[in-house]
């Protein structure tokens, strides 16, 4: 079994360096420096790995993003064969203007198990496992899914939070939801922390759906996958390119309605680090000559566990040396 505690740990260490690489653009205004650091950090570290793994969720297609694009090898290609999804800053507005729910996140399976995604949009739907498989349905009409998630948790709908991004395309369903009486949890950016929301019922959200990233859908469902969660997701492709590209990674049915499985197949591992904080995971935090994070860690055939990590700063100012001459240690608040 290549997905192990060892494994595990070391991916840990990449989120939190590619975490705590963003400290020093909190609230400076500049997402595009912010993601480039998370981006650099992540993509050093993973090619220090003894593995053979390959970009199947990146920040773009090779045309598009220099480093972690789709396809890109990663590691030093003495180990395990590994599918890797990376979204080193899930999150660039919030580390801009340093708001809540930021994150650095990836996920990895044996190779061939991570569902190949493209750049282009999904309508995304997840439950918990309180809720029968079967009494939902992405195309079920949504009153019937309200009704049934009702009945499943014993509630009213005015005891029912869906968690949704606030998008004028989702005008539609957010005005249905209040015409039932049920609450709604609107968040601006994010989706992969607003699809984890629904797998414990401390984060009170019963149902995450509406239309956000296709490779941030996917990431989720690794996550969900642990916690026995339900999620179905369809891509949406709206130009010949996008269909173009689809084909090209052996998508055929434009239309097709994926689960879980179709999406995750057996063991994975997903690491998500808080740069800011967010309902699951503390930001990261400057203590004396440390940063202190909080990773979450889902491993299906294992464990689900916030881990907390401590990095030197003498660390960090040793890569801003190395990678970024301009910048200098004062730079980070």
């Amino acid at each position: 079994m290549s997905l192990n505690k060892d494994l595990i740990e070391k991916l840990v260490k990449v989120t939190s360096r590619a975490a705590i690489n963003c400290y020093q653009y909190l609230g400076k205004e500049d997402k595009k420096l912010a993601d480039k650091a998370a981006t650099d950090s992540m993509r050093n570290d993973l090619n220090e790995m003894e593995i053979s793994g390959e970009v199947v969720i990146g920040e773009g297609e090779l045309d598009e993003a220099p480093m972690l694009y789709i396809g890109e090898k990663l590691g030093k290609g003495n180990g395990p064969n590994l599918d890797i999804a990376v979204d080193p800053l899930e999150g660039t507005n919030f580390v801009a203007k340093n708001l809540p729910g930021a994150i650095s996140v990836l996920a990895v399976s044996e190779k061939g198990n991570l569902f190949n995604a493209p750049e282009t949009y999904m309508n995304k739907f997840a439950v918990g496992k309180d809720v029968p498989f079967d009494a939902t349905d992405i195309d079920f009409p949504l009153k019937k899914n309200i009704s049934n998630i009702a009945d499943a948790k014993n509630k009213n709908f005015n005891e029912l939070t869906v968690c949704i991004l606030d998008r004028p395309r989702h005008t539609n369903i957010i005005n249905e939801l209040k015409s039932l009486g049920v609450n709604l949890k609107l968040i601006s950016d994010g989706d992969i922390c607003g699809a984890l929301m629904v797998s414990d019922n401390k984060y009170n959200i019963d149902l995450f759906l509406g239309i956000g990233g296709g490779p941030e859908g996917v990431i989720s469902a690794a996550a969900l996958d642990s916690y026995g969660c339900k999620f179905q997701g369809r891509f949406i492709f709206e130009t010949d390119k996008d269909k173009d590209r689809a084909k090209k990674m052996g998508i055929i049915d434009y239309n097709k309605k994926y689960e879980l499985s179709e999406i995750v197949k057996g063991d994975s591992i997903f690491c998500a680090t808080g740069i800011t904080e967010t309902e699951i995971t503390a930001a990261v935090k400057k203590e004396n000559t440390k940063f202190v994070t909080e990773t979450l860690v889902t491993h299906k055939e294992s464990t689900i566990e916030i881990i907390k990590s401590e990095e030197a700063i003498a660390w960090l100012f040793l890569i801003i040396a190395i990678e970024t001459p301009s910048l200098v240690p004062s730079s980070i608040g």
